[in-house]
């Protein structure tokens, strides 16, 4: 599963051919979730508060790139990384 950004401690990637909705999976810890890039919203798994907030605002900024990833990983292509919040 490609890694395309990382930032305090949140590790967010995509699949090759995964299932709609464009999504994409973010890690912290031991917590795991699947984030709608349209919607910005988690479909299943949970993060903790503070990173939920982190991530979900994170994915309105970069939503166009997010969207871009989601078309290159239909295709097979390599994706792009995104530049994570400072």
């Amino acid at each position: 599963m490609p890694e395309i950004s990382v930032f305090f401690g949140i590790r967010v990637s995509m699949y090759y051919n995964d299932h709609m909705p464009p999504h994409f999976h973010a890690e912290y810890n031991d917590y795991k979730a699947i984030v709608d890039i349209i919607n910005s919203r988690v479909i299943k798994g949970a993060l903790p508060s503070k990173q939920l907030k982190l991530i979900l605002a994170w994915a309105v900024i970069h939503q166009d790139e997010l969207m871009e990833n989601w078309q290159l990983s239909k295709a097979e292509k390599p994706m792009n990384k995104i530049a994570p919040l400072m």
